[in-house]
């Protein structure tokens, strides 16, 4: 009786980690069909400021949002 308990637990902990592999994988995957990024047209200079860079991005670009990557601000938009 004592040895089936440590397999129940070592079950259980395998089904949750496999459960939150599927999960955040089916996620990542989600996100990155829903949004497409492009460079700004109206950022100038290097981007090191990812909430104004945001604020750019949806005010003058109509994008979803927006965030500084590698120095550059990216504008990301509803894929079609």
């Amino acid at each position: 009786m004592a040895s089936s308990i440590p397999r129940k637990m070592l079950s259980i902990f395998y089904f949750l980690c496999i459960a939150i592999l599927l999960s955040s994988s089916s996620w990542v995957q989600f996100a990155k069909a829903n949004v497409c990024p492009k460079a700004s047209k109206t950022w100038s200079g290097p981007c090191l400021n990812t909430g104004g860079c945001k604020d750019q991005c949806i005010r003058l670009e109509s994008a979803v949002f927006g965030a500084c990557h590698s120095l550059t601000c990216y504008c990301y938009y509803n894929c079609p």
